[in-house]
């Protein structure tokens, strides 16, 4: 049984695709949080032959690993068909020269439901995308089903306070649901442990746009296919005086004569490690702090 924040993935399926040809232009904030989580690549040795890119979009991050990783076998999984056949005709042309063992795949499916055989992939990679499920333990016991031993899972999500002042003010509009559910950092580092990650590092950093009006706000989260996917969300159309008074809900945030939309990241990594690197006790410890 769903509830009404359970996310509708035909409906994700659908916006991103229909997003995928100007997804790029718009992706400002996806595509720097991307670079930042690259960075935290550069403290680890890693030399993986295999990488999943979970949620590749348009294969933005993919081309990041590839020049971080050039000799790896990158996947480029995708629940948006839309997106991968975005992400495939941005590669170069030479591409389709290199032995089939070392070209790049593409693989449309869900993250909660991983086509990949057990102990396949090195590395899984995911920017901006494990938002969009909706069972953690379906989705890190699948990732670490895939991982091989000593695999590393790195990511990022939106936590709680991400879009605070679209929810606020659609709070004052009706009782349907027009923000997605994020889930607290200390979840998630519960949820890796559950199965069976170890020394899951966690981390948050706020990012604040600024917009000269909402229907600005608004054309954003189209641009990129962030569109409402909950279960209880309106499905007509907003009418004019409700949009009116959705606009005056949000004036009150208004700083410096400019609107915010927040945006919480969480930066995450855990290891499918060998059982002998917990702590003598069979217990893990997860460690948490805040990106200056």
């Amino acid at each position: 049984m769903t509830d009404a924040l359970s996310i509708d993935k035909a409906q994700v399926r659908r916006a991103f695709s229909r997003a995928a040809a100007g997804y790029d232009h718009a992706a400002v904030l996806q595509h720097e949080v991307c670079r930042r989580l690259g960075e935290k690549l550069d403290a680890m040795r890693l030399d993986p032959a295999r990488i999943l890119d979970a949620g590749a979009g348009t294969g933005y991050g993919g081309r990041l690993l590839l020049e971080r990783f050039p000799k790896s076998r990158l996947v480029e999984l995708d629940i948006a068909e839309g997106m991968l056949h975005t992400a495939r005709s941005a590669q170069p042309g030479w591409k389709r020269w290199l032995p089939v063992a070392r070209r790049d795949a593409y693989l449309c499916a869900d993250l909660e439901n991983l086509p990949l055989a057990a102990g396949t992939m090195d590395m899984v990679w995911s920017n901006l995308a494990i938002q969009w499920c909706n069972d953690p333990d379906r989705l890190f016991s699948g990732l670490h089903r895939v991982l091989s031993q000593d695999g590393l899972l790195i990511f990022t999500t939106f936590g709680p306070d991400t879009l605070k002042e679209l929810r606020l003010a659609f709070g004052e509009l009706d009782g349907f649901t027009h923000v997605s559910r994020f889930a607290d950092m200390h979840d998630i580092g519960d949820a890796l442990m559950r199965n069976g990650f170890a020394a899951p590092v966690m981390e948050m950093e706020l990012f604040t746009l600024t917009y000269d009006g909402l229907r600005a706000v608004m054309a954003d989260l189209k641009a990129i296919g962030a569109h409402n996917a909950t279960e209880g969300r309106r499905r007509g159309l907003t009418g004019k005086a409700e949009w009116r008074r959705l606009e005056q809900a949000y004036e009150r945030f208004r700083r410096e004569g400019k609107l915010p939309a927040t945006y919480e990241v969480i930066y995450g990594h855990a290891w499918k490690a060998e059982p002998s690197r917990k702590l003598p006790d069979g217990s893990q410890v997860v460690r948490f702090r805040e990106r200056p």
